[in-house]
């Protein structure tokens, strides 16, 4: 009798609540009949969201909704009455979908056309998302869909675009394992947080939710407050999380509901720097940075009465324009994020960031450090360039070319590796060069002497092919330069077992404060190749002894700089005379 009772007090409370199964229905798409299953509260009313998640390779409409999607504590239907939206699980052909062309794009469209005109469904607030190859669909849909879909979500589902049409910043969700090829996520999402001009260090929230294991990752806000997220799951492989603390549904829903295409705030875009700025200097304190920074402002429903600008909550300067550039100086060591805010005449802001970090290291600088989760990609501060193509950090997406790999043989000497080859053996016409001018990283080096750590091996070359290291100023006139020999040939695989490579440093005297570059130079010949490993830059202290120099010498001898060059009309300083270092 009891369990009788609380049967039907069970009945009536989901009654109560309004909760309806999914209904499943079918629409003719290009001539073919597509079917899906949809999610529509009672009482929905109009001008309401519409959600669309689609499955994954050899998965099914049902399969999504009824297995992924519902836990002892929670189902889809529930958020969706809860929230008043929605939802659609779409049917793709023989399970699969069309990730790269338009034939399920056309089907997305089709199913929207046909919420608005059977639930007056509110066109601003259309939400996409998927789960693996469903994932992958969402991914192509950004830059064919972005002024449909308001915001996207992908589970376990890896990029396969980087953004090409794709006018406005886009609001994007990624949720991922650990045990399920994590590594490859942020790189993925790394275009995108460009994209949006969003931060590009990220702010984490471990134990997300009080789940053990579990980080948010948020990249923003960026333009037009737009967020990049990614929600990171300790362990978790290839599977939608079901658990009452993180449930996927309702993370879905609690990202996307923040947006919509109907703008009524000020627009603002950050046009320079487009993206964020690391200024680094070594050998002790530099003068503080400055940014030149370049805003407009525009109003979807009014006019923009003012624009702002910050060095985070302190006010920089203000103006009546909708476009303006100021120069925001005095940035001390840290992180910087400078803002833009637009108020208009309703009294709505807008604001766009960007990053800039200002660092004094005194230890070993590893500017290495970005290669690490950066595969298939040319990290920020460096660049690359093969005879044929020059690539600018922070770039990504390339399976052939100059690129960072994850080497992952056994034994490896090193785990991340930046590749680069001369294609057709003109000279320096193959090289990675960090702190280039055309990157966003500065390196400025103080007077004193340096040392400069690296490991290095070949990709492909069996006989062994030098390296040419050198240390020049941003115009390119070499300080100091070295020739090494890799010891390890890594044979054109980056799950090959390599080992072998040897830890070599060399020392150098910067004379004149100011703006480095360091390059990593292929031999002269075609397909010689490198792939740069953990290398450092250290501040060793004062410039290297000096001998024969404890009085000036004559004006009438020779002097040399300190790369050999003879010089005419020489000036107070450090120079060469008779093979030895001399103070004039």
């Amino acid at each position: 009798m009891m369990k009788q009772t609380l049967s039907k007090l069970l009945l009536l409370a989901v009654l109560a609540t309004g909760v309806q199964s999914a209904q499943a229905d079918n629409i003719t798409v290009n001539g073919t009949s597509r079917s899906y299953n949809v999610i529509v509260p009672k009482n929905l009313g109009e001008n309401r969201p519409l959600l669309i998640f689609c499955h994954g390779y050899n998965q099914d409409a049902g399969w999504m909704q009824n297995s992924e999607f519902k836990n002892d504590n929670v189902s889809m239907e529930a958020v969706c009455d809860t929230a008043k939206f929605v939802c659609v699980f779409p049917n793709g052909i023989d399970r699969a979908w069309d990730v790269g062309g338009d034939r399920d794009i056309n089907f997305i469209k089709a199913i929207i056309e046909k919420m608005v005109t059977d639930h007056k469904i509110d066109r601003n607030r259309i939400y996409l998302g998927g789960f693996s190859m469903g994932g992958m669909l969402t991914y192509n849909a950004i830059n064919k869909m972005h002024n449909i879909i308001a915001a996207f979500v992908s589970c376990s589902g890896p990029s396969v675009v980087t953004p090409s049409s794709s006018t406005r910043p886009i609001p994007l969700l990624h949720i991922q394992g650990t045990a399920d090829n994590f590594g490859g996520v942020q790189p993925a999402l790394n275009p995108w947080i460009k994209h949006n001009g969003c931060p590009t260090t990220d702010k984490v929230v471990s134990n997300y939710n009080g789940f053990s294991g579990a980080k948010m990752h948020t990249w923003g806000p960026g333009n037009n407050g737009v967020e990049v997220k990614l929600l990171e799951l300790a362990d978790k492989g290839h599977w939608i999380c079901k658990e009452p603390q993180v449930y996927t549904g309702k993370e879905i829903w609690n990202f996307c509901k923040k947006y919509s295409l109907e703008l009524k705030n000020p627009q603002v875009r950050i046009t320079s720097p487009q993206s964020s700025l690391r200024f680094v200097t070594l050998g002790g304190h530099s003068s503080e940075a400055s940014v030149k920074m370049t805003a407009t402002a525009s109003d979807p429903d009014g006019q923009v009465t003012k624009l702002e600008f910050y060095d985070g909550s302190k006010l920089v300067d203000s103006t009546d324009k909708t476009s303006s550039t100021i120069t925001i100086e005095g940035l001390t060591v840290g992180t910087h994020q400078l803002r833009a805010v637009a108020t208009d005449d309703e009294g709505r802001t807008g604001e766009a960031m960007v990053t800039v970090t200002v660092e004094e290291p005194t230890g070993n600088y590893i500017y290495s450090k970005v290669f690490e989760n950066f595969e298939g990609g040319v990290p920020a501060g460096w660049m690359t360039y093969d005879g044929d193509e020059k690539r600018v950090g922070d770039c990504n997406g390339f399976s052939q070319g100059s690129r960072v790999f994850h080497l992952t043989g056994d034994p490896h000497a090193f785990e991340w590796g930046l590749y680069t080859r001369n294609k057709e053996g003109r000279a320096n016409a193959g090289y990675a060069r960090y702190a280039s001018k055309e990157s966003t990283t500065t390196l400025t080096l103080l007077p004193g002497n340096y040392q400069l750590t690296h490991r290095l091996a070949n990709w492909n070359c069996a006989d062994f092919s030098p390296v040419r290291i050198a240390v020049e100023t941003i115009a390119g006139v070499t300080v100091h330069e070295e020739t090494v020999t890799p010891t390890s040939n890594i044979g054109n695989s980056a799950s090959n077992a390599f080992s072998g490579v040897t830890t070599d440093n060399f020392r150098f005297d910067v004379n004149e404060a100011g703006r480095y570059q360091v390059t990593f130079y292929t031999a002269d010949a075609p397909w010689a190749d490198l792939v740069i490993g953990p290398t450092a830059l250290k501040y060793m202290g004062a410039v290297s002894a000096i001998t024969d120099a404890t009085r000036e010498a004559p004006a009438s001898s020779r002097y040399y700089d300190l790369q050999g060059r003879p010089v005419e009309h020489p000036v107070k300083g450090l120079y060469i005379m008779d093979g030895k270092k001399v103070i004039k």
